[in-house]
């Protein structure tokens, strides 16, 4: 029997590592889920291990190839973004690939904003929010002013996306949707790389910006196939969705961000908007996208090991919970909030928390989950609404992702936001498919 023709897909989150073969209707035929330990880097802080991730790729690429039902065709990758992969001549990595949550210094930080700020000046002229690291373009004038001797052996710095192309192609090259995603590299009213990246000569070790569409034609462990550059994963979410739509919706794209994407609002960002985490992304073409950011993937996480642990339960108990209106009405009647969040901010969005997690005041803990999620939801929808007020209206919103799969979320989004039609899909591989119809 002929094998069938595929495209293979690797789509690279913070915890999850996935891999997927896709049949020429984009359907999937073959999947590999895997988690990665993390490293230290030289300051001592968690990071991913590029040599592993870089290895786990290739072996699983070369078990894909070996399988005689399939023959790979297409390939392509999404990765999550605000990370660089700095390599040199030779095309090694010369630094670790660093934690976007690693703190950045506040001096070197005070003198970048010196010499390009003021912040929110700054802020606006990007579309990047000032989040330290996050914003990926400033981790390259940490480099140059407090690891010199390391910055100087840079040949190219590559988004993640790009450099996991690069093991495949040999091609340096970059990308909109990765240059797009609060480096603060590009200046979105001129369409260009900001002035700072030239003055500093940053632009030097950027490779060229290339159509998010490009492909080359390569060989690897002997197979020929179509290589794509590869995607930032919130701007390969979205793109299933515009070719299957045509009335304007938004996007939640959910996982350890929940990244709210609407790609019909095209009005300026303000400060106050800035401030809330609400930003542009550029499109595969270099157009600005409006989405707003939350982390409450992570957020999330961290609390329910905090459940798990004073209910003495197991790992994935709250999976087994269906909504009930009964639990959501209790946990509603509460006046004032139950939870002290680790990451999240309320007061940005001028909603109050709790000064402590009184863990005592919860009888079990599905009501202690129903105020989670009650609270969590809050803050999701003030997050939406940034994206989804004063433009093209709206009526209908997209949930993929992690939590498309948490009934409980599910149905309080929907409470709160009556008028707007929810579905939760099946493109929970929305970033994979994304990537793969930019190679198809």
């Amino acid at each position: 029997m002929e094998p069938k023709k595929v495209t293979a897909i690797f789509d690279i989150g913070k915890t999850n590592k996935k891999f997927f073969l896709f049949d020429q209707d984009m359907k999937e035929v073959y999947r590999v889920y895997h988690r990665l330990d993390y490293i230290q880097d030289e300051d001592g802080e968690a990071c991913e291990s590029i040599k592993t991730l870089t290895q786990w790729v290739k072996h699983t690429l070369i078990e894909a190839l070996s399988l005689p039902q399939f023959l790979i065709v297409k390939l392509n990758f999404t990765t999550y973004g605000a990370s660089f992969v700095h390599i040199d001549h030779l095309g090694n990595p010369v630094t670790p690939l660093y934690n976007y949550l690693k703190k950045y210094p506040e001096d070197i930080l005070d003198q970048f904003y010196s010499n390009y700020g003021p912040v929110e000046k700054f802020s606006r002229e990007t579309s990047s929010p000032a989040l330290g690291m996050l914003n990926s373009g400033l981790q390259l004038y940490w480099l140059k002013y407090s690891k010199p001797e390391t910055f100087k052996k840079i040949h190219r710095s590559l988004h993640l996306p790009q450099y996991i192309s690069y093991l495949f192609t040999g091609k340096t090259v970059s990308e909109y949707t990765s240059i797009g995603c609060h480096t603060g590299l590009w200046d979105f009213s001129k369409g260009e790389y900001h002035h700072w990246v030239k003055a500093e000569g940053i632009d030097k070790i950027l490779p060229e910006v290339v159509d998010t569409t490009t492909s080359f034609a390569k060989t690897f462990d002997r197979h020929s196939m179509s290589v794509g550059v590869g995607v930032h994963d919130s701007s390969a979410a979205l793109l299933p969705y515009l070719e299957s739509n045509n009335e304007p919706f938004a996007l939640l794209s959910t996982g350890t961000w929940a990244i709210s994407i609407n790609p019909f609002n095209i009005s300026k960002l303000s400060i106050e908007e800035l401030r809330q985490d609400c930003l542009h992304f550029l499109s595969k073409e270099g157009r600005p996208i409006k989405i707003s950011r939350l982390f409450i993937g992570e957020e999330h996480k961290v609390q329910i090991e905090k459940l798990y642990a004073h209910f003495h339960l197991e790992k994935g108990h709250y999976k087994q919970l269906a909504f009930g209106k009964e639990g959501y009405e209790k946990a509603k009647s509460f006046t004032k909030k139950r939870f002290r969040f680790e990451y999240l901010k309320p007061e940005a969005f001028k909603i109050s928390q709790a000064k402590k997690t009184d863990w005592n005041s919860f009888t079990d803990f599905e009501e202690a989950y129903y105020s989670l999620i009650h609270e969590l939801t809050e803050l999701q929808v003030a997050s939406l609404s940034l994206v989804l007020n004063g433009s093209t209206q709206v009526n209908k919103l997209y949930i993929d992702g992690g939590f498309n799969a948490n009934p409980i979320f599910v149905e309080m989004l929907r409470d709160k936001l009556p008028g707007i039609v929810i579905e939760t899909t099946e493109f929970a591989l929305g970033t994979a498919l994304g990537a793969g119809m930019l190679v198809n």
